[in-house]
Formats: structure tokens, C-alpha cells, sequence
């Protein structure tokens, strides 16, 4: 999952960006983070980029996207990652079109957090203002004059992307004005809705089905039906041969019965073949 977080500075990006992080599994890259661990390990990219911050110049979009490249093919990055703070500007994300297509990789998702400029003012001018009665110190870059021209740098730079995405259906809008935990469940209904991230039914049917093997404990408990189906097959057998005892035991009978009719037979006939003899003897 590769995202785009856009909005002005207080948005709220910063705050969003690390809850998706914790709920996805993936990184935020931070073009300033990605510049200084550049320039820490001294890769090529980063040595050039030390030079040109070093004369204080501003480092050029080409040697940004070298940095990014090169953050995008660690292994911690493979299963996405979260854009904060570039593109910046219509140049710069038509670089990293250009860079996503050379690795085969496509941008899932561009999110706007859309805010009221003039509440944000309020919200940093109330804060400031109890900062100051509680005795903090207040950062130089969080008060109203120096959100002012963020927001107009904003205005001027980053807010022709809300068109550049808009033209190929990749932005969608949230309302940055909600409370935290809404803009994170809106974010992740949107993911859902542009096929991003996976529901959760299809996650928890896959859990289920991941432990499958574990199903083949039952066995244990089959042997008791096999058994009783056993028990049960021993009167059948027995029943088997009743039948077939029964019926040799007919035949015998019958065979016997046979022999005893014959026998009669055979001694009916010998007792009148005798008398019939002597009787026409008696004549003659």
C-alpha cells in the first residue's frame, strides 16, 4: 500500500500518518528524515545533497527523488509506505509517477485532510496563549504569524496537486475538521472503498483458515464411533452365520427326511411284492 498524505500545515498529517503506520505495517517516509539519514550514511545521493545544503541552497527535486528511490528499496519498505511531505509540488509529482512506473509500483491512495484555515489560526493562537500563561516556552515555527505563511506557501505550491490527482481519480477528500479517531476511521474506509487494504471478514476468514491443521485432532475422538460401529458389526456377523447354521441345519433335516420316506418306501414295497408272488403261485 503506497499513500500520499496532503493537507496544510496542523492538518493533522503528521498524527494520521503514525496511526496508519501502526495499523498497516508500513513506513512513513519524511523527505526531511529521508535527507538527513541520506547524508548520515554518506550514500552518493546524500553527499550530493550535503554539498548543496551546506551553500545553503535548496536541494533540488531530482536529487529528492534519488533519496526516495533509494528509501523505497529496503526491505522495511516492501509492504508500502506513506508519503509526508512530497511531492510538494506539480513537478515533483510527476517525478515520482515517473520513479513508481520504473519500479513497476503504482500510488494506491492520495489523501486530502481538508481544514478550516481560519479555525486552525484560532486553535494556534489559544494555544499559544496557554502555553504562555502556564510559563512554556513556545516554539518559533508554532505561532499564528509563522502558520500564516505556511498556509500561503501551501496555497501557492502543494494545493495545484489536489487537481494533478484529482484528473487521474486518485484523491480522496476528508474532512480534517473531525476528531482524530473519525479522520482515522474515514481514512481506512476510504482504503477499503479503493481496495487498498483487505476487509476485515477476508482477514478473519483467512485466520481461520490459516490453523486448519490443527482440525485433524477430532481423530482422537472418531475411534470411539469406529469402535461401537465394530461392536455393533458383531451381532451382524453373528446374525450371518444363525442364518447359514439355520439353513445347513434345514438341509440335514431335509436330507434326513429324505432318507427316512425311502426307507418306508423300500419296506411298503418289499412287503407286497411277496404276498402277490405266492398268490399265483396258489393258483398254478
Amino acid at each position: 500500500m503506497r499513500i500520499i498524505l496532503l493537507g496544510p500545515p496542523g492538518s493533522g498529517k503528521g498524527t494520521q500518518a503514525q496511526l496508519l503506520v501502526q495499523r498497516y505495517g508500513i513506513v512513513q517516509l519524511s523527505t526531511g528524515e529521508m535527507l538527513r539519514a541520506a547524508v548520515a550514511a554518506g550514500t552518493p545521493v546524500g553527499l550530493k545533497a550535503k554539498e548543496i545544503m551546506a551553500s545553503g541552497g535548496l536541494v533540488p527535486d531530482e536529487v529528492v527523488v534519488g533519496i526516495i528511490s533509494d528509501r523505497i528499496d529496503q526491505p522495511d519498505a516492501k509492504n508500502g509506505f506513506i508519503l509526508d511531505g512530497f511531492p510538494r509540488t506539480v513537478p515533483q509529482a510527476e517525478a515520482l509517477d515517473d520513479l513508481l512506473r520504473h519500479k513497476h509500483l503504482k500510488l494506491d491512495a492520495v489523501i486530502e485532510l481538508r481544514v478550516n484555515e481560519s479555525a486552525l489560526l484560532d486553535r494556534v493562537e489559544t494555544r499559544v496563549a496557554q502555553m504562555r500563561e502556564r510559563g512554556e516556552e513556545v516554539r518559533v515555527d508554532d505561532t499564528p504569524e509563522v502558520l500564516t505563511k505556511r498556509l500561503a506557501s501551501y496555497r501557492s505550491q502543494t494545493e495545484p496537486l489536489i487537481h494533478y490527482y484529482s484528473e487521474r481519480r486518485k484523491l480522496s477528500t476528508i474532512d480534517g475538521m473531525m476528531a482524530i479517531d473519525e479522520v482515522t476511521r474515514a481514512i481506512h474506509r476510504q482504503l477499503l472503498a479503493l481496495g487498498a487494504v483487505e476487509p476485515k471478514s477476508h482477514a478473519r476468514s483467512a485466520a481461520k483458515a490459516g490453523p486448519a491443521k490443527k482440525a485433524k485432532a477430532p481423530k482422537k475422538t472418531s475411534k470411539k464411533p469406529a469402535k461401537a460401529a465394530k461392536k455393533a458389526a458383531k451381532p451382524a456377523k453373528s446374525a450371518k452365520k444363525a442364518v447359514k447354521g439355520a439353513k445347513k441345519a434345514t438341509r440335514k433335516t431335509a436330507k434326513k427326511a429324505v432318507k427316512k420316506t425311502a426307507k418306508k418306501a423300500v419296506k411298503k414295497a418289499s412287503k407286497k411284492s411277496p404276498k402277490k408272488v405266492t398268490k399265483k403261485r396258489a393258483k398254478r
